[in-house]
């Protein structure tokens, strides 16, 4: 650009000739030329060379044209052909003498096609909600797992609401959906959602049919299930950018967490700050918004809807009962008795005529047993002999509390130590390391729960009592 500056300048202001030019820019005179009267310019380019390559001929063409319908016919996405596998098959059947390289432009070429075109969307405050599923991995209590982000956003506002749950199942879906309505604060005219197998029981897009629950869901929320069709994930797209910024803006760095439900504190606060966020194009921030379509929502019913998964289960002789291929222990006066399990997203709750009786986190491993200590403790207290070999105690005491518990040779003693550990919890750890037996310990314990502490001096203000003899004589108070 600078060259060419100079070529017109020297022509136009100075009427050098294009030898003197040539020679003072230190260019060839073909240059100068090119460019002297402007009839050229440096920054359009001639479109194309005008010669044919004599490599890429039309049987090579053809035969790659081939191997595009050949991809299109077998209908499997994973084995198709690429660049490299056709430059293979045209110097093995075809004694193609050309480089890879100029394969892979003409495969490039040949493949170009127009993007599709979308039609800008506008949407009424309340009038629609986009839901979707995301995965991510986080650190819970050191341990790498892998959970899904179930999402939600209001098509006016932007509005969002995001929850994570342990796995994509039907109770993990109804209940993200019912926890976002009253994030929300109501419910929008329809909900728009892809054909997963949690919400459709048959067919697609227009033609599907939602899953009993999901139709039970949608019709006591009054809104209207809608499906997009296979393969157009454009159809709900503001929901699957936000999958993304979740995943980009509240997973990294990766999340170290000591359960899903601090993550689920740490979405939760992200979603109320999007409200201050302001969209591009959009007249207010995401917040003043999402107000005017609270305002148009359709209010939440009385009744909670039951999103769990409940079936009725009967405690063994082991005070264990069974849920989804795991066993969770229970009080043991509840042995042999029938009581009612429901399942949630992370959580399961039994019940006892209606009363809950115990809450775990819910476990997706399968034949696991989780054991409370408390539910067998009585138990234990009235059959010390079995302390030694006891499932719940092995299994929930900390390995340091039962190191120190063998150094205790009568089990009526070990039992007096596993009861200061249900009253103390974890605090007990600090007194057994310096404790060399159970009295020992007892008194470190005591100290914990009462600590010695030296009261400061307290100081008493003497008051001058000279105004009341002055009032005995019958003067005036000072």
């Amino acid at each position: 650009m600078e060259i060419y500056k100079e070529i017109r300048k020297y022509k136009e202001h100075e009427g050098l000739s294009q030898r003197t030019v040539s020679k003072r820019l230190g260019i060839s005179r073909n240059t100068v030329k090119k460019y002297w009267t402007g009839e050229k310019v440096p920054w359009k380019r001639k479109e194309g060379s005008g010669r044919n390559s004599t490599i890429i001929t039309d049987e090579v063409k053809e035969f790659i044209k081939s191997c595009f319908k050949e991809d299109e016919e077998t209908g499997i996405k994973k084995q198709h052909h690429t660049a490299k596998r056709i430059y293979d098959r045209l110097t093995d059947e075809k004694d193609f003498t050309g480089s890879e390289s100029s394969v892979r432009r003409i495969v490039a070429q040949l493949k170009d096609k127009p993007k599709k075109a979308f039609i800008p969307l506008e949407y009424a405050p309340a009038e629609a909600m986009q839901v979707d599923w995301g995965e991510a991995t986080i650190y819970i209590c050191g341990q790498k797992t892998k959970i899904n982000i179930w999402c939600m956003r209001e098509c006016y506002s932007g509005d969002i609401y995001c929850e994570a749950f342990y796995r994509q199942n039907s109770e993990s879906f109804l209940e993200g959906m019912q926890s976002g309505f009253e994030h929300f604060g109501g419910v929008p005219k329809r909900i728009i959602f892809d054909n997963a197998k949690i919400a459709v029981k048959e067919g697609f897009g227009y033609h599907a049919k939602a899953t009993d629950k999901y139709l039970a869901m949608s019709a006591h929320y009054a809104f209207e299930p809608v499906f997009c069709n296979i393969g157009e994930g454009h159809e709900k797209g503001l929901v699957e950018g936000l999958v993304g910024y979740i995943r980009r803006n509240t997973m990294v760095p990766v999340p170290k967490v000591s359960s899903i439900g601090e993550l689920n504190g740490l979405l939760k606060q992200k979603c109320l700050k999007y409200r201050l966020h302001h969209i591009k194009g959009k007249p207010m921030n995401v917040g003043e918004m999402s107000k005017e379509s609270e305002k148009r929502y359709t209010p939440l019913p009385p009744y909670r809807y039951d999103t769990s998964n409940t079936i009725m289960a009967k405690v063994n002789d082991f005070s264990l009962i069974r849920f989804d291929h795991n066993k969770y222990s229970i009080p043991y006066i509840y042995t042999n008795k029938t009581l009612s399990i429901k399942g949630y997203g992370n959580r399961i709750e039994i019940y006892y005529q209606g009363k809950k009786i115990v809450e775990y986190d819910r476990i997706y491993k399968r034949n696991q047993i989780k054991y409370t200590l408390e539910h067998y403790f009585p138990l234990i207290e009235q059959r010390p002999r079995s302390v030694y070999n006891a499932a719940p105690v092995l299994n929930t005491v900390p390995k340091e509390l039962l190191n120190f518990a063998v150094k205790l040779n009568n089990p009526k003693d070990v039992v007096k130590l596993l009861k200061l550990y249900l009253e103390y919890g974890d605090k007990i750890i600090k007194a057994v390391r310096v404790s060399g037996n159970l009295n020992e310990l007892e008194g470190r314990l005591i100290e914990i729960k009462y600590p010695l502490f030296i009261q400061d001096e307290i100081k008493v203000n003497k008051n001058g009592l000279n105004h009341y003899d002055n009032l005995i004589k019958g003067g005036a108070a000072i």
